[in-house]
């Protein structure tokens, strides 16, 4: 299975203060290092494209996206795809990226989108799937702004119903918060959290959906999960299901 994993990346821009002084320093991250190895490890061939790329490499037709099975978003906004280089600075117009990822899905192609503070509405409603063509591609409603439930102390996703995905694995490990989300009324909920949707599966078209509201890794993804022993195949099973 071939999948195209986006987003998991930021830039970190610090201030240090010492007395009368101060100066800058910056560094780069990426949060999806150890998921990416892991899914590597269930036989799940990964292109990795983090959130800075995506304004110059996302593939410019949909031809290009059929070289993989599914796409997975993780904790990158949905104006990194729209604006892109060329619009921005150069005023040009360009196919729109997520409209392109809606034409995907529809045609078979899998669609997963994981929790964080910039996918879904996310904080202070910056991610802002809403209000784009996403919306009726991912098997959940979103919130009409921040849709952030942080919990500091913890808490463990229960099954919804019986179902393969989920059933082998027992009690699961805590999570520190999530994205607040609806199930659709034709998807199928696998996980929630009192009442809320934590997992759910769906289709678009001739393709599969999937929308995990919380993180794939930290702050929200724990240590805690993601020491979990079967932290690995959760992730590997549920992108197979997608293809």
């Amino acid at each position: 299975m071939k999948v195209l994993f986006i987003g998991e990346s930021w830039i970190v821009h610090m201030i240090h203060t010492k007395g009368y002084d101060s100066f800058t320093s910056t560094k780069y991250e990426e949060g999806a290092t150890y998921l990416l190895s892991c899914l590597r490890e269930e036989g799940v061939d990964v292109t990795y494209m983090p959130s800075h790329e995506v304004q110059v490499r996302f593939p410019k037709s949909l031809e290009e996206l059929q070289a993989f099975d599914a796409i997975v978003i993780s904790d990158v906004g949905a104006n990194t795809f729209l604006l892109q280089n060329p619009t921005f600075y150069q005023m040009q117009i360009v196919p729109n990226a997520l409209d392109s990822i809606r034409q995907f899905v529809a045609a078979g192609g899998g669609l997963l989108m994981i929790g964080g503070y910039l996918t879904f509405m996310g904080i202070e409603g910056k991610a802002n799937y809403k209000n784009t063509l996403l919306a009726e591609v991912l098997p959940v409603e979103m919130m009409n702004g921040e849709d952030r439930v942080e919990m500091p102390e913890g808490f463990s996703p229960k099954a919804s119903k019986p179902h393969p995905l989920v059933d082998s694995f027992g009690e699961w490990p805590r999570l520190l918060g999530y994205n607040k989300l609806v199930t659709k009324p034709d998807a199928e909920e696998i996980l929630n959290h009192n009442g809320d949707p934590m997992l759910v599966l769906g289709t678009y078209g001739a393709g599969k959906t999937a929308a995990f509201a919380s993180d794939c890794a930290p702050h929200w993804g724990s240590l805690e999960f993601m020491n979990w022993e079967h932290y690995s195949a959760f992730w590997g099973n549920l992108l197979k299901a997608l293809n």
